[in-house]
């Protein structure tokens, strides 16, 4: 019996500590966290509106607005203005496609002001490695078909995946990621259209500051589960 009590109060005390080193660990790398993915964030953004076309600090330049069936998410999200002299260019949306294969896809999608697409970049997803993150730019060039696209370009009827009788590829033996993409650019360019003007006349408020994920969930794009080849 005092085996027993010895044993488990050391399996208790091993526990402790090793939570408390975690933890500690964690605290003490949070704002390195928090600091890489603003700039994996701001690498993003300067990727789809490079920093020769506006002269203002994306970062400070920001609102809040919220549209649940447009952009996918009950919680506001942030939207990124660009400006040139002190005019419009264009506006970065965070916007998620919620009918991902593995779950909600999150999307940056930057809009010109004349309506299109400046560039559309996958920030967090839990697509299939090998077939669903094909999305990914540093996978496929597939995000980069959105590149010029407008409301008007492809039409209505057309904007989507080619399996659907649209213009824009699926993967194969994986249909479901890429028609939830497709589906959730063409809402922000509605959200976009829709909202235009008040979205770069509101007064800039200040984005949520990004947050390192908690101690032991993934700080970056995770893998999930798999697309099963063939289906929709």
């Amino acid at each position: 019996m005092k085996n027993v009590i010895l044993s488990g109060l050391l399996l208790a005390v091993f526990a402790v500590v090793g939570t408390g080193l975690v933890a500690y660990t964690f605290d003490n790398t949070r704002e390195q966290i928090a600091a890489n993915q603003r700039e994996a964030l701001l690498r993003s953004l300067h990727a789809i509106i490079p920093p020769e076309r506006h002269d203002n600090d994306l970062f400070a330049d920001t609102i809040q607005v919220t549209d649940r069936q447009l952009l996918g998410s009950r919680d506001p999200v942030t939207v990124y203005r660009a400006r040139k002299n002190g005019r419009p260019v264009a506006a970065a949306l965070t916007a998620t496609a919620p009918a991902g294969y593995g779950g909600a896809i999150e999307l940056l999608v930057a809009i010109r002001y004349d309506g299109t697409v400046a560039g559309v970049r996958v920030i967090d997803h839990r697509e299939t490695p090998g077939l669903g993150d094909g999305i990914e730019i540093e996978k496929s060039d597939w995000i980069s078909g959105f590149d010029g696209r407008s409301l008007e370009d492809p039409p209505a009827a057309r904007w989507r995946v080619k399996k659907d009788g649209g213009e824009f590829d699926q993967f194969t033996g994986a249909t479901i990621t890429p028609r939830a993409v497709v589906t959730a650019v063409r809402n922000a360019l509605i959200y976009f259209r829709t909202h235009r003007r008040e979205l770069f006349e509101r007064q800039r408020e200040p984005a949520p500051a990004l947050e390192a994920p908690a101690a032991g969930a993934p700080a970056s794009i995770p893998d999930g589960d798999a697309d099963s080849p063939g289906t929709d």
